[in-house]
This record gives C-alpha cells, structure tokens and sequence, in this order.
C-alpha cells in the first residue's frame, strides 16, 4: 500500500546553551530553533509520549528526535491509535497480526517502558467520537504524567489521511485539557490528578509552521535500526533485499545495495527513508535533521511566566 513516497520506488549546563540556539526570525512570535545534542541526562524525570496512528508513523519522521530525547533522559511510552488492518499484506487477521507485531518491536528498539494500542480501525478515524478519544488521551496523559508528546501536526496543510489528522487535534485538546479540574472528575476519585503537556513536538508529511529543527545526526543507525523493524508497511518491507534479487534477475547491480541483505536493507533506508531528513539538514549545515512545529511550556508571554523570571524575596 503505497502509504509513503518511498513505497511507491519500483521494487525492481553550557552543554544545554549549546543544545537550542536560534537561527532566524520565523515570525513575530517565536524564531526558528536548532536543537542539537546534549551532554549528561537534562530531561531525567520527565516523561515523553510518542504518539502515532500507525506502525510507521513515528519511525519516518520523529525517530532521531525520540532517540535523542530518550537518550537525554526521558522515560517514554508508545501509543499507537488504530490496528492497522487496511495497510499491509495478506488478508485482515493476518494484517492486524502482523503490524502489532512490528510495533511491539519498534517500542521494543526505542526502549518505551510500555506500548498502548487503542485499536480503532485503519483509515475510519473521520467517523469515530472525537470526545471518545481525546478522553483517551487524557487519561493516558493523567496517568502516564506526561510532560511532552511528539505526534502529527494538527494544523499540518495538505493531509489527506483521516487518521493522522483526528489523532493530532484529539492530542492538541487533550494536552491542555488534561491539567484542568473539572474534566473527568472520576479520574480523581481514581486516584489520578490534574496533569496538562508542557511541551508538543509536531511533525508533518506535508507543509507545516517549522520552529525547530532537531539535528539527529548522531542518532541515524538507530532511526535505520528501528525503521526495519516495519515488515508490513512500511520500509522493511518494500526493502532493498527484495530490490537487489530483482535487480539480479534482470542481470543488474546496484552499487548502493552492497553484497548482501542485510547491507541492501540499511542502506535503502539510508538513502530513500532518510533521504527527507537529509535535505532538511542541508537547509542548516547538519548531517541529518527532523523539523516540527515545537510548542513548549513558556511560549507566549503570560504573567506566571513573568513572575517565574522577576519575582524576588521580600
């Protein structure tokens, strides 16, 4: 299913000052962010959810960002919100089976401490309860203590996949209605309190606002590592392996593919999958780079933000 460009390729402390340094105006409201590697475990405490309607989702575009973030610190959670039975091979049980298997592998390369699979049905989001699902969220959001998600883009342009676009807003409402009072009262009576997300990394397929970009340079092998994990839909299976045997029988060679599967494999991924990555990183000197829409904790100007920076001792 040709969910994805590349599927569609014939088959044939001074450490953190360092770490998010502004590099032009982006508009009246924010500038434009690098984000680069860090030293020691910054982000120790903190909770991160990632968060996709597929398999495939944040493996694409958000791996590097989720590994580095991970890697400063973050305890993690992967959420997947729908079964994926309309994208991948064989017939529907085979299908279900066989994209929750390579999302339990994906959480397992990112080292999640759990996977949540919430199971609504591939392609259909359009026409389930928003409330439902953003209550889900909230949930998820109280219980978990999350403090930062990295998701799809809800004001990404040109998305035609109903999935991903109910998914983004539900997390939007929800990241801010889950630190109120009054929402879901018997969540409290559970023993849950009042948790709001603090900061939103947004990704797109498509055009988006851009206000960060996450140099992943050092974290490639892995976002490779975790990308072959999808068999079903995403590029381990439409994977160099299967390019380089049919190349052979038409009494071809692909230099790119090396002398084996498993050099074919990485390197399809490198070059086709990645291929995004690197071009965003040429736009600012890196190697490889994601970018988002990045909403954080003090963004805008309000008078708890002023009394945190001016407030002194009587």
């Amino acid at each position: 299913m040709n969910r994805r460009s590349f599927l569609s390729l014939p088959l044939a402390s001074a450490a953190m000052a360092q770490s998010t340094r502004p590099v032009e105006p982006y508009d009246a409201h924010s500038p434009l962010v690098i984000e680069g590697p860090v030293t020691g475990k910054p982000h120790a405490g903190k909770t991160l959810a990632l968060i996709q309607p597929h398999s495939d989702d944040i493996p694409i575009f958000a791996a590097g960002t989720a590994f580095k973030l991970i890697d400063e610190g973050y305890k993690a959670y992967l959420i997947r919100v729908t079964n994926d039975d309309m994208a991948g091979p064989g017939w529907y049980a085979e299908t279900v089976t066989a994209n929750e298997r390579d999302n339990n592998a994906v959480g397992k390369v990112f080292g999640v401490e759990k996977v949540f699979d919430l199971n609504y049905n591939n392609h259909t989001m359009d026409n389930i309860a928003r409330s439902e699902l953003r209550g889900r969220f909230i949930f998820l959001f109280r219980m978990l203590k999350i403090d930062t998600v990295i998701c799809y883009d809800p004001w990404g342009h040109y998305e035609e996949n109903p999935d991903h676009y109910v998914t983004a807003a539900c997390v939007e409402a929800a990241a801010w209605m889950a630190g109120g009072s009054k929402d879901y009262p018997e969540h409290f009576h559970a023993g849950l309190k009042p948790h709001g997300v603090r900061e939103k990394y947004y990704f797109a397929r498509f055009q988006q606002r851009v206000n960060r970009v996450v140099d992943i340079s050092k974290y490639v092998e892995k976002k490779i590592d975790v990308n072959l994990e999808n068999v079903a839909q995403g590029p381990a299976g439409v994977n160099g392996a299967r390019l380089r045997a049919s190349l052979e029988k038409q009494g071809k060679r692909l230099p790119l593919l090396g002398n084996s599967d498993t050099e074919a494999n990485r390197n399809y991924i490198r070059e086709f999958v990645l291929g995004r990555d690197r071009e965003i990183g040429k736009r600012y000197g890196l190697s490889y780079a994601e970018q988002f829409l990045y909403i954080g904790a003090g963004d805008g100007y309000s008078p708890a933000e002023y009394i945190r920076k001016n407030a002194v001792p009587r």
